[in-house]
């Protein structure tokens, strides 16, 4: 394919695209290939000579989209949404075509100041104060890291990444168990260790207990260990179980720790004024993750992190040789000091296509929508014979179980998950509350509508009774 052929195949991609989204709903939610079906279609070695657009396309057409699991599926249920409105799938396209490498102010001035603005047109939205800055990640996993490799610098006063963490006191990470496994990575990867990242008990809402904290921390400097930081949950992945920002916070400041909070998913809730108790006292922490490609519509990956004081964690992760010296000025921002890679995405365009094409207010009556639904199908099917809500809606994400009578809830809620999910209307995934196998609902793909979601409940009623009658 020669430059001069791109507008033709980027027209007929965007036919096609146009298409896939008008009758997405039409498609199974869920790929229902068996493993290694799309890898027998494809050549075992590559192609020595060029093959026309025309086969290529084809082909793609042939095999791709039935072996996707469709994420913007209106009756996705699973996981939490990697959303994309379409306002933001046509700035990643234009994205993709300038292919610039945004590492450098120099690189790519645009990139870097619109990322700036976007950043803080978020903080406005999200109602924080003034003062916080912030980056545009690549996911929250990325920005965990970030959070926990600033942790172990500062508890070391930056000795760590000159001479490591060999002869340091050990370190140690504290978080309720309602944290996410990126978490657990990021200990491992910065060197810190899983045993040392201690899971503090929580209370019956699942919120990590204060004094449970101020005790573990007490015990290990008894011990001689060095606490480092503290990680935060708001809106956890398995049941949306959220820690208390306000009262953990001066725990962890009695004892001048690094606080970040991770708030992926609901964060994005927090554009909503009501909602935003759910982290009250966040604005103490020095370092928030949020992602607005969930629930927000920014195509995947998007996170912003945002840093009470940049410093401590540019200290963390700058590297400036001279062949990245901007000559002749100062005071610019090279945002890949901010973060563990160099290269870096025009991530913050997309940001700005979708925040004007939809404005605030749109967006939060999205979100409110979802609350609202999920509060509907939560309650919906506690009513149905057999099924028991195992924890209530958070937002817009709860857990049940299928409980027939004279049947294990686990093992029947299980064959009903897998029912659900080879019946391909909708998809649901699953979790582990308190030793039982429990199903996830949640509601946020982006243009999903009522009717999505409760034909939810009518699929979990109908399939359940199918396994009654087998």
């Amino acid at each position: 394919m020669e430059r001069e052929d791109y507008l033709q195949w980027a027209e007929r991609a965007a036919r096609w695209g146009a298409e896939y989204l008008a009758t997405l709903d039409e498609r199974p939610v869920r790929a229902q290939t068996a493993p290694g079906e799309v890898a027998a279609m494809l050549p075992a070695a590559p192609p020595e000579e060029p093959v026309d657009m025309e086969t290529i396309f084809a082909d793609f057409e042939r095999i791709v989209p039935g072996g996707m699991t469709h994420w913007q599926h209106p009756r996705f249920f699973a996981y939490f949404p990697a959303n994309a409105a379409p306002a933001s799938m046509i700035a990643e396209s234009l994205t993709s075509v300038m292919a610039a490498q945004c590492m450098l102010w120099q690189t790519s001035p645009a990139a870097t100041e619109i990322e700036t603005r976007m950043v803080d047109w978020m903080r406005q939205a999200l109602g924080m104060p003034e003062g916080f800055q912030g980056v545009i990640q690549d996911t929250g996993t990325t920005a965990n890291l970030c959070a926990v490799l600033t942790m172990r610098e500062r508890a070391l006063g930056w000795r760590g990444n000159d001479s490591g963490v060999a002869g340091e006191k050990q370190l140690r990470v504290y978080a309720s168990p309602e944290t996410h496994s990126s978490i657990d990575k990021a200990v491992r990867v910065a060197g810190i260790g899983q045993q040392h990242l201690v899971k503090v008990p929580t209370d019956g809402s699942g919120a990590l207990d204060p004094q449970a904290l101020h005790a573990a921390i007490e015990a290990d400097l008894a011990a001689g260990l060095l606490p480092a930081g503290v990680v935060l949950c708001v809106g956890g992945t398995s049941i949306g179980a959220s820690d208390r920002p306000r009262e953990t916070i001066e725990v962890a400041r009695e004892h001048d720790l690094y606080v970040h909070v991770d708030a992926a998913w609901a964060g994005s809730a927090m554009i909503c004024p009501e909602l935003r108790a759910l982290w009250d006292g966040v604005e103490g922490a020095d370092s928030i993750a949020f992602n607005p490609h969930k629930w927000l519509g920014a195509q995947f990956d998007c996170t912003i992190q945002f840093l009470a004081d940049p410093e401590p964690q540019v200290r963390t992760l700058g590297v400036r040789p001279d062949y990245l010296q901007t000559l002749g000025q100062s005071g610019i921002t090279n945002y890949s000091e901010w973060t563990i890679p160099l290269g870096r995405r025009f991530r913050a365009l997309k940001l700005w296509f979708l925040l004007r094409a939809h404005g605030l207010e749109d967006l939060r009556q999205r979100i409110r929508n979802h609350v609202a639904w999920a509060g509907e199908a939560a309650a919906a099917i506690a009513a149905l014979d057999g099924f028991r809500l195992t924890t209530d809606c958070r937002l817009s994400l709860f857990t049940f179980q299928y409980a027939p009578d004279g049947e294990d809830a686990n093992d029947a809620t299980e064959r009903l998950l897998r029912a659900v999910n080879d019946d391909g209307r909708i998809y649901l995934t699953q979790t582990v509350h308190e030793g039982r196998f429990v199903i996830r609902f949640q509601v946020g793909q982006f243009d999903c509508r009522r009717e999505d979601v409760l034909l939810a409940v009518d699929v979990l009623r109908e399939l359940a009774h199918a396994q009654d009658e087998q």
